[in-house]
């Protein structure tokens, strides 16, 4: 059962995030962020797209951990975003959460913003919509009930958005929603969610972060 749209942009979480300490990099848009959860507390911070260069963005992590007195001992995983999003900003941010996972022999898994969009979706629609907006074109990639991925990142006009998919449940992320064409965002069916980092914990129990081959998601 699809919720109601106006319920559908306020929804909760309710995925238990009491399990596991991580960090979480994400440099995939204009503004970033830097995540950790350690010992049932969290911390973030947002970040320009100035500091995205492998070194300015190792001293924003550094910086981060000593204003909040983490140390790289009280985690034991990161998640870093693969994108899709500006090329310096995942090659930077890649780069530099492998350098940290090898040095700390910390786990790496890797996220991507079409999955986290719909992460507080699981079990909750049979078809998952995930829209993006990146460089004045439009993206979409399907995923089943179980978050599995049902179909290929793929572009898509405006116009297919709204003839096609206007009944569809879909979801959008908040940061995007404004660059999205009013048309769209007036569908039937549409979720515009907050990207979570807590949610990414869910994702990785659930086995739908990768880990093994930890690349940049590029769009053309």
């Amino acid at each position: 059962m699809v919720a109601p749209k106006d319920l559908l942009v306020n929804i909760t979480s309710s995925i238990n995030t009491d399990i596991m300490n991580f960090f979480s990099i994400d440099c995939s848009m204009d503004i970033g962020s830097l995540f950790v959860k350690t010992k049932s507390k969290t911390f973030s911070k947002t970040l320009q797209s100035d500091k995205y260069n492998n070194d300015l963005l190792m001293k924003q992590i550094l910086d981060f951990f000593v204003e909040n007195n983490i140390k790289f001992d009280d985690i034991s995983q990161i998640f870093v975003n693969q994108g899709p999003g500006n090329f310096s900003g995942l090659r930077g941010s890649l780069a530099t959460a492998k350098g940290i996972s090898l040095s700390k022999n910390l786990k790496l898994f890797g996220y991507n913003t079409f999955i986290w969009s719909c992460a507080k979706f699981f079990k909750k629609n049979n078809f998952i919509c995930s829209f993006i907006k990146f460089r004045e074109k439009y993206f979409i990639k399907k995923f089943d009930n179980n978050l599995n991925s049902s179909s290929k990142v793929e572009e898509i006009t405006r116009e297919e958005i709204i003839e096609k998919y206007n009944n569809k449940f879909k979801v959008i992320p908040k940061s995007l929603a404004k660059y999205f064409d009013k048309k769209i965002l007036k569908l039937n069916n549409l979720a515009i969610v907050d990207l979570n980092h807590n949610e990414l914990e869910f994702l990785q129990i659930k086995g739908l972060l990768n880990e093994d081959l930890i690349k940049p998601l590029y769009l053309s």
